[in-house]
């Protein structure tokens, strides 16, 4: 067996290297000036306190941006404390005038603060997913090009230490021409469950976990294969949460009488962060943060499975399951001359996890450990008619193993550093991975029929991802 070890900072060139980086919108010049719009855990956590703690001597927030009034006031006092708040968010463009809008706000309605941005003449950069169907996609599209201006998709994983070593690893052809890809995720019972219980669980707001978890999934299918999806046939059941459970559900789960009784009970009361953020702010918009994941009005699959074509001939067999003893994924890769294999968090697979199953995702999501090298992860690359290859890759125990950081690093750092292996994400970006979950539940609500991409919005599926 050979063993070597990979370092994901190579300077590899990759053919598009030189298109239009969307982060040249917010290149570095005086201290530039920013306005949120969503100021939940994402906004205040991740693009807020972090964003400020790393780059304050920077940029600056000048405006803030709610529906709810505590959540607001609770983001001032935690990383904005010179910033205005406003009750109206065209309001709080033209009197601020910011360098860069940020977007945190429900999926559902990103594309209406991404759109009044970009026709006001200010560059956005909003969360994944860049919007929930295939509708607001061509408005956001229409916007960005009249106004000339550009669109910031924060898409994480990309970023991170091991999608990057499978990126330049397929940009190295170590598996021949690409056939076919098996990509298949699991979320926890608590992380998974979690979705459930928050405004996720109706698609209307999330536009289901087709959108808003799988275009995560869907983004780094695209950016690994590098090319565009063509067509999906999919398959879905909500048969786990919701309806599904009879024998008892409630409202939240703080005053559920059933709470000892149920496996999936949550205590958010454990969590002074939290109940500040939600609980304590509830009165504003009625919002339960710890809603039961046995209500009936959840609408949202719990079991999905896809088959996605791609223009340059690459089927994809994709699946998320939303109720796994454990958090992690697989990946395989199947070339014409050999495969490549790689997994995240698969406890046989990876040895002793540090991190218990429960508390995994939070740490993660509040960026709860330090970025440190912690054991490897690892690829297996194996040659027709060889023996395989085990690379090893450093483990980043931080959010998204290690790719929040740089992404925010390559935005709001150095936007302009070279970009051999195009982690940027832009509006196409964007589009692509949340057509593909918009043609997984065309598919499924019409019998599972086979959805074509390019019927969907003006884009056309490029052989070369463009």
């Amino acid at each position: 067996m050979q063993r070597r070890s990979f370092v994901a900072t190579t300077g590899a060139a990759v053919a598009g290297s030189m298109l239009v980086n969307p982060m040249n919108a917010f290149a570095r010049r005086a201290k530039r000036k920013v306005v949120m719009v969503g100021t939940g855990a994402r906004g205040i956590g991740f693009w807020g306190k972090r964003v400020v703690s790393s780059y304050g001597d920077d940029l600056e927030f000048v405006g803030l941006h709610d529906v709810n009034k505590g959540r607001m006031d609770l983001a001032k006092n935690e990383f904005a404390p010179n910033a205005k708040m406003f009750d109206n968010f065209d309001d709080m463009l033209d009197k601020t005038k910011p360098d860069l809008v940020i977007v945190t706000t429900m999926d559902s309605t990103h594309h209406e603060f991404v759109i009044k941005s970009l026709n006001k003449g200010y560059n956005v950069l909003t969360e994944k997913p860049m919007t929930t169907d295939d509708v607001k996609c061509q408005a956001i599209l229409d916007a960005e090009r009249k106004s000339g201006k550009k669109v910031i998709v924060g898409f994480n994983y990309r970023y991170s230490t091991l999608a990057t070593a499978i990126k330049q690893q397929l940009a190295d052809n170590v598996a021949g021409k690409l056939t076919s890809v098996d990509f298949h995720w699991y979320l926890n019972v608590y992380h998974g469950a979690d979705y459930f219980r928050r405004w996720h669980r109706l698609t209307e707001n999330s536009g289901s976990l087709w959108v808003h978890k799988a275009s995560h999934h869907f983004d780094l299918l695209n950016w690994w294969i590098d090319s565009d999806p063509i067509e999906v046939v999919a398959f879905g059941e909500l048969e786990h949460y919701g309806k599904n459970h009879t024998a008892f559900k409630h409202t939240n789960c703080r005053p559920c009488p059933h709470k000892s009784n149920c496996k999936f009970y949550w205590d958010m009361t454990k969590s002074k962060n939290l109940m500040s953020l939600y609980a304590d702010n509830e009165k504003y918009d009625g919002y339960l943060r710890d809603g039961c994941v046995w209500k009936d009005d959840i609408d949202i699959y719990d079991k999905m499975s896809a088959q996605i074509k791609y223009a340059n001939g690459v089927v994809v067999n994709y699946s998320l399951t939303t109720y796994s003893p454990y958090e992690g994924w697989r990946v395989a890769f199947n070339g014409m001359e050999g495969r490549l294999d790689s997994w995240e968090d698969i406890p046989w697979q990876q040895g002793k996890d540090e991190v218990d199953q429960a508390n995994r995702h939070e740490l993660e999501m509040t960026q709860g450990k330090k970025e440190e090298a912690e054991e490897f992860d690892q690829m297996m690359v194996m040659k027709n008619f060889a023996d395989y290859q085990q690379i090893k890759v450093p483990r980043v125990r931080a959010g998204h193993g290690g790719g929040d950081s740089r992404l925010q690093d390559r935005i709001f750092k150095d936007p302009n550093a070279p970009d051999p292996l195009r982690h940027a994400a832009g509006s196409r970006d964007g589009a692509m991975a949340v057509l593909i979950g918009v043609a997984a539940r065309k598919s499924i609500e019409q019998g599972n029929k086979k959805i074509k991409i390019a019927d969907l919005t003006d884009l056309k599926p490029s052989v070369k991802r463009l």
